[in-house]
């Protein structure tokens, strides 16, 4: 069993400080730079710089959605607002679509939400899964939310509030609003899109074990918090980011080599 901290600390798990620290000073930033900057130019090249940090907050959004980062509620849907803005991945969404969705059907191509497969059996090519995923991403959520209703109520009404509050702030400051939060949301959804492509494509198996890919460079796993220890993750999904390379390193002799890799430079840099 995993050890949490102690009952004097909002986080369940220390670990978490510095990532929600970034996160949270990136929100400040973008809300700095809405109310005081204009120019189109500054903020399209601040739009691109945010590009790939951005990209890396979606893998740490993935982890909020599987161990909840706070013990407080109120905490958790602030902390989501704030990773909604940069993913465009709104409360409850991904534990609907990729927590009570992909992982307990990765194994079956017809009911995977992160489906890799066309409904012929063919596989799909990066850019066609790309949009299949992102574009598909929030009528999934909602249709396994119809077995969950309490989290399905919950991805609605912090949904709704999410969207209402990105409308006014583009109604109130177009541009900035465009370029520092509309954009963002759609650019990062594709790309954790685009970069789950690798994670489990071509791999038709019922073996868990023999269903992921994993990359143990240690640049990578920095950024990503551990999420390329993948198939250790599949194993089991409910053990912090922290504790997935002790996990790994119990199972790692049930993963065939070739399922390994060792480069920083992969499209699964910032998958989920």
């Amino acid at each position: 069993m995993q050890k949490k901290q102690d009952g004097l600390s909002i986080f369940r798990y220390k670990e978490d400080r510095w990532p929600v620290f970034i996160v949270l000073t990136l929100t400040v930033i973008d809300f700095i730079l809405y109310f005081t900057v204009s120019n189109i130019a500054l903020l399209t090249g601040y739009y691109l710089l945010m590009l790939l940090p951005k990209g890396v907050i979606c893998a740490w959004n993935h982890h909020h959605q599987h161990l909840f980062t706070f013990r407080q509620t109120f905490l958790n849907r602030g902390l989501e607002f704030a990773y909604a803005l940069h993913t465009g991945v709104t409360t409850h969404l991904w534990r609907l679509h990729h927590v009570l969705g992909h992982h307990l059907n990765f194994l079956d191509q017809e009911q995977d939400e992160s489906r890799w497969k066309r409904k012929d059996g063919t596989q799909m090519g990066m850019v066609e899964y790309t949009l299949n995923v992102a574009l598909t991403s929030y009528t999934r959520g909602f249709q396994v939310g119809k077995k969950h209703p309490k989290q399905q109520s919950t991805f609605l009404i912090y949904s709704a509030i999410t969207f209402l509050i990105v409308a006014i702030l583009v109604w109130y400051n177009p541009v900035a609003g465009l370029m520092l939060f509309v954009l963002p949301m759609i650019t990062s959804l594709l790309f954790t899109a685009y970069v789950t492509y690798d994670h489990h494509s071509g791999l038709d198996t019922q073996d868990e074990f023999e269903a992921s890919y994993n990359n143990l460079d240690p640049l990578f796993n920095r950024l990503t918090g551990n999420l390329g220890y993948h198939t250790a993750h599949h194993h089991k999904q409910g053990v912090h980011w922290s504790k997935l390379p002790a996990l790994h390193a119990k199972i790692e002799d049930k993963i065939p080599e070739h399922l390994y890799q060792s480069s920083i430079f992969t499209r699964t840099i910032l998958g989920s």
